[in-house]
């Protein structure tokens, strides 16, 4: 049966609303063939995912209507595997104090010259090259908490639930690869790693929307060796990190020019 993740726009509203409305939704969820599967709220930007598996996207929102009247105002077609990379494992929760945001913060990382060094190398040597920069990005996510979301070839995709554990991550990502050039690793390369945060759906039908195409445009502009992260995770870090502003630019697929911060690190104790 298809899986659908919906999205609501509630402004104002608390976690106990959701939780109430969810509890809802499962009282009536049997006359609509719509098993719902679990749900996240962020009550600072007002807005709850419902995640449920249902033969048409319609039978979820007559379920939602028949519940409580909150039609939501989107719902797309998703998938589990993408679903579990992006947000985690689907569980619902128990009531409001489980309840958790969708929040996210999506990082890229970006092998420098790539296709050089595979024009450079014989193919075997070019693989072990690879195998390494995985070790060393995998290591990292695995400390940090983060899910690798797909393999880019020359990159890692990764989602986080927690902006500083992403930013962690980024710091002990370059930490790895100074090591390697450190100790004489042949041939020396650099990463570069773009991130940004979002919510997994911003009305565009799109499971991962702007924040990841964001996270990726910072990725090709940043230099080797280099952090660029967008405006949201520099304002959700709070005072552990210290970043450094760049002037906004123009990236394809943005209409305006966008607030980009390098970040240099932790901050001093």
């Amino acid at each position: 049966m298809p899986l659908y993740l919906d999205r609501h726009d509630l402004p104002g509203v608390t976690a106990e609303d959701v939780a109430r409305a969810h509890a809802e939704d499962l009282k009536v969820s049997g006359k609509h063939d719509v098993s719902f599967l679990s749900y996240w709220f962020d009550p600072d930007l007002g807005t709850a995912f419902c995640l449920a598996r249902a033969p048409a996207a319609e039978n979820v929102a007559e379920a939602h209507a028949e519940a409580h009247g909150l039609i939501p105002t989107e719902i797309i077609d998703a998938s589990e595997d993408a679903i579990l990379r992006f947000l985690g494992k689907i569980e619902d929760p128990a009531d409001e104090t489980e309840v958790t945001t969708a929040f996210r913060t999506i990082l890229f990382t970006d092998l420098e010259d790539s296709t050089a060094l595979a024009e450079s190398l014989e193919p075997s040597r070019y693989l072990d090259l690879l195998k390494e920069h995985d070790r060393i990005i995998r290591r990292a996510l695995l400390g940090a908490g983060g899910r690798e979301v797909k393999h880019t070839g020359d990159g890692i995709m990764a989602s986080f639930d927690d902006v500083r554990a992403a930013l962690a991550c980024a710091l002990e990502i370059q930490a790895g690869f100074g090591q390697r050039i450190a100790a004489g690793g042949q041939p020396p390369y650099r990463i570069r790693i773009g991130m940004a945060a979002g919510e997994p759906v911003d009305h565009n039908h799109d499971l991962f929307g702007p924040t990841v195409n964001l996270a990726s445009r910072l990725t090709d502009i940043a230099s080797p060796g280099e952090v660029l992260v967008s405006a949201a995770i520099e304002d959700a870090a709070g005072q552990e990190y210290v970043f450094e502003p760049r002037d906004p630019v123009l990236l394809k697929g943005f209409a305006e020019t966008v607030p980009v911060f390098r970040l240099v690190g932790r901050a001093p104790r």
